[in-house]
């Protein structure tokens, strides 16, 4: 007999034996795994102020372009998902192709980065390692890769110095804050900032996580664990799955101030599309964006959908802009095999034809 799914009792029982097996299994690949390390590539640190970090990526031959690549992560992840795993790495990707590349650790801010301001991780921070890259290598300007949040911070600084900025990419990059299925924006619009951050000082980080597994709970809460239970007898499908988890909460607290001011401006203010960013006593203006630009977007990103990405176009002052969409998610842009074939040659490509 079967009820209304037509799920039987064999094939109850069936699935009930199969779990049990795979739960089996998983208790040996469990006591086989060891450190599941991150981070495929050696780098070394080229400068330092404070907690934030410069490091160089060391390949496995010597770069062959001559203007470096300055990557700008996110504040509320830590960056090593552009290198998650020796199969999954677009910094290997670039590497491979020549280029020489650098990334910015923005660490782990505490009490004390309580009133670190954006003026601090754009002017302070990331002006410091491109005035650093710019004087080691003996350039005027670099070219700059910003994600996520990265390169809102990007383009800030491209807008104040852009004669620092030799070529500009965004990758998954929001832009316009206030499109309609911008779910994240929606939640924030309303919020006390104020009150929330005079409440707690510096954001906790699994406060910023629960946010943002949220927007997707059944698949962060439940589909994927379920989904576990297939690979537990694959050691190294289980190696890439515990890996991912790792990179997914080891996040960083949020510095109080600077939260506050992204989320005035950008957020609520929608800065880049109604002006009123000020970084310290400046305001940004994306029309001064002049160098050449190229916007890289997911199609299928829940957490800056295309629509705020896209916008890019219409507010930038270059007359050289391309755009390229990729068929995937907010994380698959970096770690996905289609990606590894095609975002570090579109961008290598890009750059090579600019040189």
């Amino acid at each position: 007999m079967h009820g209304p799914f037509n799920i039987g009792i064999d094939r109850l029982a069936q699935e009930a034996a199969r779990v049990q097996q795979q739960l089996g299994a998983g208790l040996k690949t469990l006591r086989e795994i060891g450190d599941y390390d991150f981070g495929a590539t050696a780098k070394q640190e080229v400068w330092r102020d404070g907690k934030v970090v410069l490091y160089r990526f060391i390949g496995d031959k010597t770069p062959t372009a001559r203007v470096p690549l300055l990557l700008s992560y996110a504040l509320v992840n830590r960056p090593y998902m552009v290198d998650l795993q020796e199969d999954r790495s677009l910094v290997k990707g670039l590497l491979a192709r020549g280029e020489d590349v650098y990334i910015i650790d923005w660490g782990y801010p505490d009490r004390s980065d309580r009133f670190l301001t954006l003026e601090d991780y754009i002017e302070r921070f990331l002006g410091g390692a491109v005035d650093h890259l710019r004087r080691s290598h003996g350039l005027d300007a670099i070219n700059l890769l910003g994600i996520c949040q990265g390169g809102t911070f990007a383009l800030c600084y491209a807008s104040l110095h852009p004669d620092k900025v030799r070529n500009l990419i965004t990758m998954v990059t929001p832009v316009d804050f206030h499109t309609d299925d911008n779910m994240l924006a929606h939640w924030t619009r309303e919020m006390d900032v104020d009150l929330f951050v005079d409440t707690l000082g510096n954001v906790p980080a699994d406060l910023m996580n629960f946010c943002y597994l949220t927007l997707k709970p059944w698949r962060n809460f439940v589909q994927k664990y379920v989904g576990l239970v297939d690979i537990l007898d694959d050691r190294k499908a289980v190696e890439d799955f515990l890996r991912m988890e790792k990179w997914i909460f080891d996040s960083p607290d949020q510095a109080g101030e600077a939260f506050r001011q992204f989320v005035k401006q950008f957020y609520q203010g929608n800065g880049f599309v109604n002006g009123g960013i000020t970084i310290g006593e400046r305001e940004v203006h994306l029309g001064l964006v002049e160098m050449p630009v190229l916007n890289v977007y997911a199609e299928n990103d829940h957490l800056v959908p295309p629509s705020a990405s896209v916008p890019l176009k219409d507010l930038v002052g270059s007359e050289d802009y391309t755009e390229v969409s990729f068929r995937g998610g907010h994380i698959g842009i970096y770690v996905s095999g289609r990606a590894q074939k095609q975002v570090p040659s579109a961008i290598h490509d890009w750059l090579a034809q600019r040189s």
